[in-house]
């Protein structure tokens, strides 16, 4: 075999190889989301833009009615992509908390595209201010329970109800249908506890429905060695966070330690590298575009793009964060 035979067997090969890499750029991509107006598809949307106009990758959202119903259609690679908390992440792969007996053994992560901030939330007038308050008034009070659409939730509350010592059983559970309604009966005057994400649309509209209660507050968590491993016992890929007070912010009418989770991208483990790594590198080039779009983007924080966790990163992901830099956690 001569030399200049040899050169042309390796430009055909790099070229079928290029070829190969555009060809799953080409394809229509699938981003699932939550139903219209929720965080997931905001998040979507954000990302299919950037995707489309960056990437130059044909990404299209597709809303469905949860993670529950879209988490297994990408790990059985029907969706290439879709988005769910870092704690759900887990609890998917593991066939644990609301995945409970239903492994997703091809899940990976694509990294994380902001922290969610979220917490147990009572009427202000409530005397009610910290985790120890909460558990001397438990008895009688009334709490968002069940979460039969957003299945997620409740695990977010038993979380919280562990740092203090505490379980539903503390309490009378009303069962509300999904996140939206549990912060409504707040405001509806259905229950006294119920689990709101911070400056959240819906945590404005139920601070003005108690406006003469004096709005809402947030139930300050316990941020003690003690109350953080109960809490992170439960919640393991989720952290107990201190945020000032700022009136500007419903909920916050003092300083509280609330919960924050990462909110992240996973995609099935086949899913195509150069795909992978394309949409990896638009999301973590793109945050100012991503912020103007939604503005949860606003707190990214790229060092943070690839934190510690039971699910592996896909290969196309680590390519690019090898490549730009970021850390990825161990």
């Amino acid at each position: 075999m001569n030399g200049n035979f040899r050169r042309s067997l390796g430009v055909i090969a790099a070229c079928a190889a290029l070829g190969l890499a555009h060809s799953a750029l080409a394809q229509v991509v699938g981003i699932a989301t939550d139903q219209q107006g929720s965080l997931g598809y905001n998040t979507g949307q954000a990302v299919a833009k950037i995707a489309n106009q960056k990437a130059k990758i044909t990404a299209r959202i597709q809303p469905m009615s949860g993670t529950a119903a879209y988490i297994p259609l990408i790990n059985r690679n029907e969706v290439q992509f879709g988005f769910c908390n870092l704690v759900e992440a887990e609890y998917a792969l593991t066939g644990t908390g609301n995945f409970e007996g239903k492994q997703n053994p091809n899940l990976q992560l694509v990294g994380v595209m902001f922290p969610l901030r979220t917490g147990l939330m009572v009427a202000a007038d409530s005397g009610i201010k910290t985790i120890k308050d909460l558990k001397a008034k438990s008895k009688g009070l009334r709490i968002a329970s069940e979460y039969t659409s957003s299945t997620i939730i409740k695990y977010y509350i038993e979380g919280a109800l562990a740092n203090g010592g505490m379980t539903y059983a503390d309490f009378k559970p009303v069962p509300v249908s999904g996140f939206v309604k549990g912060m409504e009966a707040l405001g509806d005057g259905l229950v006294d506890v119920t689990l709101i994400s911070l400056n959240s649309a819906g945590g404005k509209k139920v601070n003005a429905q108690l406006r003469s209660r004096g709005g809402i507050q947030y139930v300050s968590l316990d941020d003690s060695p003690e109350g953080q491993k109960r809490f992170k016992d439960f919640l393991s890929a989720a952290e107990i966070i201190h945020m000032k007070a700022n009136p500007d912010i419903p909920g916050l009418i003092a300083a509280a330690n609330i919960i924050e989770i990462p909110w992240v991208m996973v995609t099935n483990k086949d899913a195509p590298e150069a795909l992978v790594y394309s949409i990896t590198k638009a999301v973590a080039e793109n945050q100012q575009e991503l912020g103007k779009t939604f503005g949860a983007f606003k707190r990214a924080n790229l060092k943070k793009m690839a934190p510690a966790s039971k699910v592996a990163y896909h290969p196309g992901a680590l390519k690019y964060y090898k490549e730009a830099g970021i850390p990825v956690a161990k």
